[in-house]
Order: structure tokens, then C-alpha cells, then sequence
């Protein structure tokens, strides 16, 4: 397919995705990155985000809990610590778990172990939101 480079996801549960798409953004550690067909050659390391990537002209959404990106020979491979479909997202319980973490970020006497923990449960969750509100 001309336009075209192949996408695969992968985490430690195995294989999420393997398609030929038309353009991806990543969350990279300092913003994001953008892959078209024939990119040049990278590895980076990724954030907690939303992967978005073009599929015969429609958007579609990942959630992502960090990782890597390699790019050569018009593929690039993410490997995910953890990755979910943007459909495949249970929305109500993405706003629960946003909820549970606002609420223990507000608690007067939380430690900074716990803060951490809640502050990467409020990003992962916020990710997890916009990935399955934009594919409704």
C-alpha cells in the first residue's frame, strides 16, 4: 500500500496491534512525536498518553502507560508497559479510578509515596478518558 507504514504494539501481554496505518502520534518523554511513511530510523523512549494513528482515513485511540518506539525500514514497533484500544476502554471505571486518585491527591495527609502513586493514577486514568471518549 503506498502511504502506507506498518504499526505494531506490543505489550507484556503480548501482540495489541499490527496494522498498516497512515500516520501515528506517540506521547513522547518531551512531547509528541509524529511517524509518517518513510520516516528515518529512531528509537524513543514514550509517555503516558494517548497513541493516535490513522487507519483508512479514520482516527483511532490507544491508551498508554509508558514505553519505547523503534522506527526503521517504514515500521515502527511500540513496546508498551501497558496499552489499551481506545474501544476496548470501560469508560465508567476510567472516571472511577480518575475519581479514587483526585480524591486521595486532596487528602491533607498523604505521603509523598502515595502522592506519586496517585498523581501516575490520575495520568494514567485521564489517558485512558480521552482514548475511549474520542472513539465513541
Amino acid at each position: 500500500m503506498a502511504g502506507t507504514f506498518s504499526l505494531q504494539i506490543v505489550s507484556p501481554e503480548g501482540n495489541v496491534l499490527k496494522e498498516d496505518v497512515e500516520f501515528v502520534v506517540l506521547p513522547g518523554g518531551a512531547g509528541e512525536l509524529g511517524i509518517l511513511p518513510n520516516h528515518s530510523a529512531l528509537i524513543a523512549g514514550l509517555d503516558i498518553g494517548v497513541i493516535r494513528y490513522t487507519l483508512n482515513g479514520d482516527v483511532k485511540r490507544a491508551a498508554i502507560a509508558g514505553g519505547f518506539v523503534e522506527v526503521i525500514d517504514n515500521a515502527a514497533t511500540v513496546l508498551a508497559d501497558t496499552v489499551e484500544l481506545g474501544e476496548a476502554i470501560d469508560l465508567a471505571r476510567a472516571v472511577e479510578a480518575k475519581e479514587r486518585a483526585l480524591k486521595r491527591l486532596s487528602s491533607p495527609r498523604i505521603n509523598e509515596i502515595d502522592l506519586r502513586r496517585a498523581e501516575y493514577a490520575l495520568r494514567r486514568a485521564t489517558a485512558r478518558i480521552s482514548a475511549a471518549s474520542d472513539n465513541k
